[in-house]
């Protein structure tokens, strides 16, 4: 659903979000679009240099960009040093999350000794299980099943259809999407007399302030400790979190990532889509993987790593891999060259 727009003077605007501005201080602003759809009432934003040439044309009733690369801009402009930051707080004016009422849907099914602050939110379908604690302006959205023993923090919001495993915290402004499922057992298994047997997972989720889990996200309990995300971790759709992670305050995980069990993952790391880290490593602080990576040894040094090959036109890819098959040839070659080299006479001989 889409929310409600509120409508701005550009010097009202720049007074709430804290800018200079240049241009007509009267202005009205109350939409939204890119460089390219933007209309005379809409806001938008140049973060990339590579999109400047798009200024010359734009209809925007006003740009958020960088104070240099406003010099020979003749529009409005809100002046920012961070214009893709401040784009999204100009958003939050525009268009402001409804508050969701308070209350229990009758529909919901809840444990006699759970504890629901008044301000909180209970949809349709829900299922809230016993000692649950539910905190202030928390909304709980449809279908969601909340088990035994969980915390809710103030002003979390469960879109819908999430699940939250037995004795998981969920701090304060946490955002979890549908199909989110927080607490299931981990993949432990025991090999026993040729069959495997499964290793109970006695541990839970803590999940820090400020957090947002992506949709259809997998975060599993921990094993004997819990599974840990420190605060401000952002998650992506459609990541496996194995049992005994733990993963430091202010990373970002994109989609389709999978991290297998007891990984430590640092502060201020990200880690692109679609790449695989091994159990039992360490990451350090500041490290970004790039997208497609599968990393199998810790890392402790900050910066760049990566592993994944970039797709290449069909033809040369083919060519790329015949030459891949050649190597050991190749190399058995150069061995037999550098030994015939050096058994050979010496040119000063």
């Amino acid at each position: 659903m889409q929310t409600a727009t509120r409508t701005f003077r550009l010097e009202e605007l720049a007074g709430a979000l804290g800018l200079a501005f240049t241009g007509n201080p009267d202005c009205s602003i109350r939409d939204v679009g890119t460089l390219d759809s933007a209309d005379p009432d809409a806001a938008t934003f140049l973060a990339n240099p590579a999109y400047k040439p798009a200024l010359a044309s734009t209809r925007a009733g006003v740009v958020v960009m960088k104070p240099d690369m406003a010099e020979t801009f003749n529009g409005n402009a809100l002046l920012s040093a961070n214009p893709y930051a401040d784009w999204a707080r100009l958003i939050e004016l525009l268009r402001p999350q409804p508050a969701a009422a308070a209350g229990i849907h009758p529909s919901a099914v809840i444990a006699d000794d759970a504890q629901i602050d008044d301000s909180a939110h209970i949809g349709a379908q829900v299922a809230v299980g016993a000692g649950v604690r539910i905190e202030a302006r928390a909304v709980i959205g449809p279908a969601c099943v909340i088990d035994d023993g969980v915390c809710i923090g103030e002003s979390a919001r469960l879109v819908g259809r999430v699940y939250v495993g037995g004795g998981a915290h969920l701090g304060r402004r946490v955002i979890v999407h549908p199909g989110v499922v927080i607490g299931a057992d981990g993949f432990g298994l025991a090999m026993e007399q040729g069959g495997w047997r499964k290793v109970p997972q006695v541990g839970s989720v803590r999940i820090g302030d400020d957090c947002e889990i992506g949709a259809n996200t997998t975060i599993d309990r921990g094993a004997i400790e819990d599974t840990v995300l420190e605060h401000d971790v952002r998650v992506d759709n459609q990541v496996q979190i194995a049992h005994n992670v733990h993963i430091g305050a202010h990373t970002a995980i994109a989609g389709c990532v999978g991290i297998a069990g007891s990984t430590r993952i640092g502060r201020y790391c990200m880690i692109a889509g679609a790449s695989g880290i091994a159990g039992h490593l360490d990451i350090c602080d500041s490290v970004i993987i790039t997208a497609m990576s599968t990393v199998l040894d810790s890392i402790d040094q900050p910066g760049e790593y990566g592993s994944g090959i970039p797709a290449r036109p069909h033809a040369r890819w083919k060519r790329l891999l015949v030459r891949l098959g050649q190597l050991d040839e190749w190399a058995r070659r150069l061995r037999r060259l550098e030994q015939s080299n050096n058994n050979g006479p010496s040119r000063h001989e």
